[in-house]
Order: C-alpha cells, then sequence, then structure tokens
C-alpha cells in the first residue's frame, strides 16, 4: 500500500522542528507583544498572568529566567489550580500566609491556611489588553474570588533612560469588604546570578529556614553566597530590610537594577521582607533552580473599591568585568550617579 503523502507545509514543519532547540521551541510557546527602543527589548503577554517573559539589552540574552511552555495557558484558572512555573516576572499580592485564609472558593486550602500556590485568577489568567503602543502594554487581570484583587500592570520604556523599563501595578479591592493585602513584585533569574542588596546590619537579615542560605555583608551591602562545587545545595528565603531602595544583579555580561521606594520596617507586613532573595541552587547542576528577586510594597488595609499602587523602574547595563564581589561593587559605585542610587 504507498504511503500517505505530507503536505508541503507538515513537511516543513516537521523538516524545521528537527533544527529548533527546546529553549527556541520555549520562546515561542506564548504570545506575546515587545517593547524595543534600540536599546533594551522586552516581551509581556497577556497569558500566564500579563507576565514579563523576557527583559535584556538588545541582542543579548535573557535575563530572566523563563519557561513558556511549562503549562496550557488557554486553561483558565480555577480554585483548584496548581502552580505553573512559567516564571519570568510576575505580581504577586501578599502576604504569603493569607493567600488562602479570605476565600470560600476552596474551603480546604481556607481550612488549611495553605500558602501554596498563589493566586491563579493573578498569576494564571489572561489578562485584557486595555491599550498597546511602540513603548507601552496595560493589562488587566480579572477580579479574582481568592484575594478579592483585580491587578492593573503597565509596562513602559523610559524616555530619557534608554536602558529602562517601569513596572507599575495597581490593585483593586473588589471583595465588598476591609483587606488587608500589599503588592508583591517577584523577579525569577538563573541560580547562577549574583545579587546585592544595600543592608545596614545583621539584625536587618533574617534566613528562613534558619542556616539555609550563606551571605556576605560589609560596607553596608549584602550580597547572597552562591554553593561552590563541594558544598550543599541551597533552598531557603533570605529577608531583608534594605537601607535604600534598590537592589542589582549580575550574570553574564549584564547587570540588572531594580529600584523601588523605600519603605521603614513598620510599613512592611512583619511576615515578609521589603526585599525577599529565594535561592534554590546546587553547584553540581549549575543549569537548575532559581533566584528569585522580591520586592514588597507597604501593607494596606484597602476599603471596597479602593486601589493601591506600587511600581519598580529596571535599568540593564552592559558589564563586562569578573564575576566577583568586589568588582561588582566597583561597578555599582561608578554607576551610581547614573542610576540615581545610593550606595553606602
Amino acid at each position: 500500500m504507498p504511503r500517505p503523502h505530507l503536505s508541503f507545509l507538515a513537511l516543513h514543519l516537521a523538516c524545521l522542528s528537527l533544527f529548533l532547540t527546546p529553549a527556541a521551541l520555549a520562546s515561542a510557546a506564548l504570545p506575546s507583544h515587545r517593547l524595543d527602543n534600540g536599546v533594551v527589548e522586552a516581551r509581556v503577554s497577556e497569558v500566564a498572568g500579563g507576565r514579563l517573559l523576557s527583559f535584556a539589552l538588545k541582542g543579548q540574552p535573557n535575563f530572566l529566567l523563563i519557561d513558556e511552555a511549562a503549562g496550557d495557558p488557554d486553561a483558565p484558572p480555577d480554585a483548584t489550580s496548581g502552580y505553573i512555573r512559567y516564571q519570568g516576572h510576575e505580581v504577586w499580592i501578599g502576604p504569603q500566609r493569607e493567600w488562602w485564609v479570605h476565600q470560600d472558593v476552596n474551603p480546604a486550602r481556607a481550612a488549611a491556611k495553605a500558602t501554596w500556590p498563589p493566586d491563579p485568577w493573578l498569576s494564571l489568567a489572561k489578562y485584557a489588553l486595555v491599550h498597546k503602543k511602540q513603548d507601552e502594554i496595560v493589562l488587566d487581570s480579572p477580579a479574582s474570588p481568592v484575594s478579592g484583587i483585580g491587578l492593573r500592570k503597565r509596562y513602559a520604556l523610559v524616555a530619557g533612560k534608554p536602558g529602562s523599563l517601569r513596572l507599575d501595578a495597581e490593585a483593586t479591592n473588589h471583595s465588598g469588604k476591609l483587606a488587608g493585602r500589599d503588592i508583591w513584585f517577584n523577579t525569577r533569574v538563573p541560580a547562577h546570578t549574583m545579587a546585592y542588596v544595600p543592608v545596614a546590619a545583621r539584625e536587618d537579615v533574617r534566613i528562613e529556614p534558619a542556616g539555609a542560605l550563606h551571605y556576605t555583608l560589609g560596607g553596608g551591602l549584602l550580597s547572597l553566597d552562591l554553593p561552590m562545587p563541594g558544598d550543599a545545595p541551597r533552598k531557603g528565603k533570605l529577608f531583608a530590610q534594605p537601607s535604600h531602595g534598590w537592589l542589582a544583579a549580575f550574570r553574564d555580561g549584564q547587570a540588572l537594577v531594580i529600584q523601588f521606594t523605600h519603605q521603614p520596617r513598620a510599613a512592611i507586613h512583619p511576615a515578609q521582607g521589603q526585599v525577599e532573595l529565594y535561592q534554590d541552587a546546587d553547584a553540581r547542576a549549575a543549569d537548575k533552580g532559581m533566584l528569585e528577586l522580591e520586592v514588597h510594597a507597604p501593607y494596606v488595609e484597602l476599603a471596597p473599591g479602593e486601589a493601591m499602587r506600587a511600581s519598580e523602574l529596571w535599568t540593564i547595563l552592559p558589564y563586562h568585568g569578573p564575576a566577583t564581589r568586589d568588582a561588582h561593587l566597583e561597578f555599582l559605585r561608578r554607576h551610581a550617579a547614573q542610576l540615581g542610587i545610593l550606595i553606602p
């Protein structure tokens, strides 16, 4: 019996797939909008929670950790949705220990005071496109029956700062009752990224679980230590009260500086830190794990219909020096005036 003939298109796609790497296939998985000013590029998706998928200097690798093929972006969220590891950058609503206690769509999670997964309607749903311009995109989430919050996200390239991207989040209380909440920015990068936070003293740092992570603190700057060959894997979270409103991360020829409004300790929910670094790293598997660069806005009580707002300013610069703490700190000091950051 003769074999059926493949159409030209099917044959072309079959052949093409032989030459696409898994990374290339993943990068094409989610529909997205591109922001590009010739210096930096960013990609934003309406699906998967209105997520920021990539940010990098033009022609350079994505600074973010992303897996666009992690789940089915067309699957609507529901009260039993689990977590899908798309990664990239997303916005949560804190505090974490109250994620599921103010809802009745999943009574089991409410009774257990579940701290996982994050709100599916904010992190997995398709957002509505409010408007899109060459240098800006605005997206709206559905109103969540879990947190009672609806999110508006704005991503915009910054006029006069060609290496910068501004991220704005507005959270509105749709629950019909008073709601204590905070805005929580969460940025995922590969595990071998080196991170720095201005911190005045060890009393401004705690680690959970105790002893899980290692850091260096000197000259008013904290750096999260990476595990070296022979070290045990590291998995835990560092909570910090920063002395100034920025953090920095270095990896593979690029330096990312994230600026935010500095808050006094009393403004941040006591279960959180204004800056949190979650590290999952193993020197034996450098391509696995991740680092989360997290920033909390103030914890506030929102009346029905009331909104709160927070923002981050991202700036990415080329970095061609060695991957050492001393070299990174010297680079930050040299560029502090350009960036508009204060370094102790």
